[in-house]
Parts: C-alpha cells; structure tokens; sequence
C-alpha cells in the first residue's frame, strides 16, 4: 500500500470518468447522423453497452484480459470474479495506483470498442441479435486482443507498442465494422432524405464529448500523472484540432463548402491515429500524423463510397484506417526519449516491422473472427430487419419509443 500514489490515482479516476462519457457522446454523435426514425435504436446499441460489457468484465472478462498469461494468447483465472482485484497495487500493471483504479479506466475502455462498431451496420440490425453479437464479440476478439497488447500476450512479447488502442479498440473496430457490412448486407434505403443526418447539433455535441473525454483516454494509459501523460495529452489535442482543419480544407475545395459533419469526421480521424502513438511520439510528430491521416482517411472514405460498401457512419474508414495508420506511423517517429521506443526516424527500422507485422495480425484476425461471429448467428436468427421495419424505422418497431415526434 505504501507503494500508492494518492495525485496519480486521482489522476486515473478522473480520466476513467472522461472515457465512461465517450459512450455517451458516440451515442450522440452516432444518433445525430443516423434518419429521425432510428435514433433511438443507434443510441441504445452505445448505452447497452455500459450494462452488458460491465458484466462481462466483471465476471471474467478483466481476467483474461489481464490474468496471468498462458501461452501469449489469453490471461488465467487469477482475478476471476475480480478476485485479488483490491486497494492495493500492482507491480506489472499499475505499480502507483490501486489495482481497482486500473480495473475500472480498462473498463471504460472496453465498453467503448463494441459500440463503435454500430456505425457500420446503423438501421439494419436487430436489438436482439446485437445483444448476442456484443458478448461474442467483447469475449472472442477485444479482450484476446488486449491480453495480446496490454496483459502482457504475445505481441507485448515481441515488443510491439500501442498506447491507447490503434489495435484492440480502434483497428479492431473499423475491421470489425468492415466484415458486418459484407455478412450483413446493405441497408433497404440507401438514399435520398434517409441518408441525411437527423440532428446536426445532436453530432457537434456527441463530437465535443468524444474529444473531451479522448483527452482522458489517451493520457491515462501512462497510470501516472507524470510527463508521459502530459505529452499525450498535448498529442491528442493537436491531432484533432489539426486533422480537423486538414480535413474541412480538402473537402472545401471538393465539395465548394465547408461542411461541420465532415471537420467533426476529420477531428476524429486525427484522434484515433495518434492514439496508439501519443505516449511515444513528439508534438510535431504527433502535427504530421493528424495531417497524414486525414488526407488517407479521407480518400478510404470516398474509395468506400466508390466500392458501394454500406458503411453507413465509416467506421472503416475512420477507425480502421485511422488506428491501423497510427499503429504503423508509431514504428516511423517514436523517440525513445518520450517512451523508450526508437522509430525508424530515431533508430532502426525493427519497431516499424513489428508494428506493421501486428496490425495485419489484427486486422485478419478481427474480420474474420467476426465473419465467423456474425455467420454463426444469422444461422440461428435474421440478421437485419424487415423492409417494413426499414421504412417505418426501427425505433417505434423495436423500442416502442421515437426521438422526435412530429405532429
């Protein structure tokens, strides 16, 4: 117990209570952008999420993700029913803070990642079928995933690096997201009015909650308050201000005016790139990163519109690219100064090898492990919705509830 710090620990708590309101703001955000008619539906996907996964990880889920390994590939039942999961701390995982303290921020973090995924397959899936797909898919891929890179797996092994979830959470995600859209299918409407945004405010809000609590999750993961934590802080808040700017820019000269939804879609993008970098890398690597990914995650939107894949919200495009780009962008300028890696700007190039070796590792293993996942249940059950429930919307159908009524 003397080993805890009581500055860092509060320190973890709060930016714990910044990424629990990432949820929230990605229900808001997500709702905005999704028709009138199935807000409510969207937003429910991001809140259950806070219910089911809580449990999961309660029970088991914390355990193997972080329990002692086995064989690289998945944690043992140490913490089982967080048994040994208390005040005190631990040496490997949180050395200065109260093992509950690392607990509830891996928590946060792990309720977050499914709920990404619903952008992709907004106004198709039914309530029912995403409850069994959010535990298959919180059990089989993120936490195998975070005892690879966190809980001391194989990858961590090997030395591979990610601060705050190019892989586990945002790589996964988009890839995930990739894979649902082709078991799935396409939406009944893809055009016209039902394509529109709902509520414009509604995504601004859900945005500036998204960013405010990403500076909670990135600079948490250092569990100190310390310099590390404060260059990631400074890291994530550039990348997004910056891709923001980058990304309204090229599609003011593309589309003849700027647009909000696509600066708040370019914010995000310079978000999720820095984030498996920002406790690694300079300022002015983290300035060239946000520029960098939101010129390619621009173009991998538009080559997703090009290719016809119903992405409904471009979780692919954002996510998966953002995260796999910033997985590898850390093997180029990590300064071994900031968090003792050398990218291939400030040494050899073995970390850009092995970060590149990792993210294809996670991308095949994230789609087709949901491929699988998602096969598996249409088996048992439909897997979207009625054309009749697409045309009257899936809120009033599924939950007897709408976000607006009008008239």
């Amino acid at each position: 117990m003397a080993a805890i710090s009581s500055g860092d620990t509060a320190f973890v708590l709060v930016c714990a209570a910044l990424v629990v309101i990432m949820t929230p703001g990605l229900a808001f955000f997500y709702g905005g952008l999704v028709h009138r008619t199935n807000v409510i539906t969207i937003m429910m996907q991001s809140f259950i999420s806070m219910g089911l996964v809580t449990a999961i990880w309660v029970i088991f889920g914390f355990t193997l993700a972080f329990g002692h390994d086995v064989g690289g590939v998945i944690g043992n039942f140490h913490y089982l029913f967080l048994r040994h999961v208390g005040a005190a701390p631990n040496a490997a995982l949180a050395p200065h803070v109260p093992f509950l303290a690392f607990f509830v921020f891996q928590l946060t973090v792990a309720i977050l990642t499914p709920a990404l995924i619903t952008g992709a397959f907004a106004d198709r899936l039914p309530f029912k079928a995403y409850l069994k797909f959010l535990a298959l898919w919180s059990v089989v891929v993120y936490i195998p995933f975070a005892h690879w890179i966190w809980g001391g797996g194989f990858l961590a092994s090997w030395g591979v690096r990610d601060f705050g979830g190019g892989m586990p959470v945002h790589a996964a995600a988009g890839f995930s997201a990739l894979a649902s859209i082709f078991v799935i299918g396409k939406r009944r409407y893809t055009s016209g009015e039902r394509t529109q945004p709902s509520n414009l405010p509604l995504v601004a809000i859900g945005a500036a909650l998204l960013w405010f609590g990403w500076l909670g999750d990135n600079p948490g993961n250092a569990m100190a308050a310390d310099g590390i934590a404060t260059q990631a802080f400074v890291n994530t808040f550039i990348a997004g201000g910056l891709a923001l700017f980058v990304w309204l820019l090229i599609d003011w000269a593309r589309q003849g005016k700027p647009g909000m939804v696509g600066a708040v879609t370019g914010m995000l993008a310079g978000l999720v790139a820095v984030t498996p970098c920002a406790g690694f890398v300079p300022t002015w690597a983290a300035a060239t990163i946000a520029v960098i990914a939101a010129v390619v995650c621009y173009f991998a939107v538009q080559l997703r519109a090009r290719l016809g894949w119903d992405d409904a919200l471009d979780v692919w495009g954002i996510h998966g690219v953002g995260g796999a780009l910033g997985t590898v962008l850390l093997g180029v300028f990590a300064l071994s100064s900031i968090g003792g890696v050398s990218g291939l700007l400030n040494g050899t190039g073995k970390q850009l090898g092995l970060q590149t070796l990792a993210i294809a590792i996670v991308i095949a293993y994230a789609f087709v492990a949901t491929f699988v996942i998602l096969k598996v249940l249409s088996a048992f059950e439909p897997l979207k919705v009625s054309d009749h429930v697409q045309t009257q919307g899936l809120d009033e159908e599924l939950h007897g509830e709408a976000a607006y009524r009008l008239g």
